[in-house]
Order: structure tokens, then C-alpha cells, then sequence
């Protein structure tokens, strides 16, 4: 049964990071808010973690999953990227992105794309996510919380518990974030590919596509 923390979505209560970090770290699942929509989220080495949340969103092994990171330090161990893609990481962090990177070998090979050895990586602009980052003291292993059969992310905590207490250690309730999911650049080629248009603007990618 899903333990559930009403926690502030600007100034979250220390002691419930530091309870939400201690489930992550036991192999728990939890269902969090982010600044684009809720996600499932889970510690970054455990397999098991994975694979539960690959069965809740019935998602096959092709599915890009993300790191959570909490700034381009981090993401310099997990994900291959030259000046210019720092620059514009630079400039877009943190924010409603997530970029596809060429993984580092920091990366266990299970969370690579199956074909293309890529790695998802994000900055979250969510205070929540920011502070069990910081607690964690490594990325969170992430994907959006859409369930088989929705059009769109969940967005209600109290029907995330509803929907998921069976399936999930912890539900933590920022209150509603938003149903737009993030918006996904493929940085592994010459110029960024919008993979997927989300919450976050274009605009700095517009000069590399044009």
C-alpha cells in the first residue's frame, strides 16, 4: 500500500525528502511531481526498479527512460556532449526538457536505447525534485506518469493513489503541476532534432535548426 506525503510544492519539508530518499533507496517506487507533469521515479541502480515501472505504463524495451539530474555536472557523467551542446544545455537548464545524449559508461547498459546506446537526461525547474536530488546525491531514474489507455499524464494525487497504491512504495503530492509533457531534443547528431514538442519553448534550438 502506497504511503502518501502532502508535501509543499515550493518549500518541501526537509523531513519528508529525507523520508521520500530513505524509500527510493529501498528499492521503492514513487509517483512525484515535476515542473512539466507527475513522473514515476525510482533509485538509478536497481533493475527491479525498471522493470516495475516499465510493467505500470506496459511500456516494451525500447522505451527511453530519463535521468533526473541535478545540474550539468551531473550530466557530465552519464551523457557525451561537446561545447556547443553545453552551451545550449546552459541555456535551457533547468527547465521542461529532456535531451538524448550518448551515454557515458557510467550509464548501466540496461537503461541504454536498446540500438542506439542514448540516454534521456533532464534538470527538473521544480523545487520538490530539486531538494531529493540534492538528498539522493545521484540522478532518479524517471519516466512520465501516463498509465495504458490515458491521452494524457496524471495530474490529480489523490486519483494517482487511487490508480497506483497497489503498484507504488510513495505517492508525493506537490498538488497539481501540469499535464504537457516535456519537450524532448535529440542532441546525438549534427543539428537537435525535436524528438517531441512539450511544456518547454523552441526557442533555443531555433537558430541551430534554421
Amino acid at each position: 500500500m502506497a504511503q502518501f506525503f502532502s508535501i509543499h510544492p515550493d518549500n518541501p519539508q526537509l523531513r519528508l525528502i529525507r523520508q521520500a530518499a530513505a524509500i527510493i533507496r529501498a528499492g521503492g517506487v514513487i509517483a512525484y511531481p515535476t515542473d512539466s507533469c507527475y513522473a514515476l521515479g525510482g533509485q538509478l541502480g536497481d533493475k527491479n526498479v525498471m522493470t516495475r515501472i516499465r510493467a505500470i505504463r506496459q511500456v516494451g524495451e525500447d522505451h527511453h527512460f530519463t535521468l533526473m539530474c541535478r545540474d550539468l555536472a551531473e550530466i557530465s557523467r552519464y551523457a557525451k556532449f561537446d561545447n556547443r551542446e553545453h552551451r545550449l544545455l546552459k541555456a535551457s537548464t533547468p527547465g521542461s526538457y529532456t535531451f538524448i545524449f550518448q551515454a557515458t559508461r557510467e550509464v548501466p547498459r540496461r537503461l541504454l536505447h536498446a540500438k542506439r546506446n542514448t540516454i534521456g537526461v533532464r534538470i527538473p525547474d521544480h523545487p520538490v525534485v530539486q531538494a531529493l536530488l540534492a538528498e539522493l546525491n545521484e540522478p532518479l531514474l524517471s519516466s512520465t506518469l501516463i498509465l495504458p489507455g490515458d491521452e494524457l499524464p496524471l495530474n490529480d494525487a489523490e486519483e494517482i493513489r487511487a490508480r497506483l497504491q497497489h503498484h507504488v512504495e510513495l505517492v508525493l503530492d506537490g498538488g497539481a503541476c501540469g499535464l504537457e509533457m516535456s519537450t524532448v531534443v535529440d542532441l546525438t547528431g549534427d543539428t537537435p532534432e525535436v524528438i517531441r514538442q512539450g511544456k518547454g519553448s523552441l526557442e533555443p534550438f531555433g537558430k541551430m535548426h534554421g
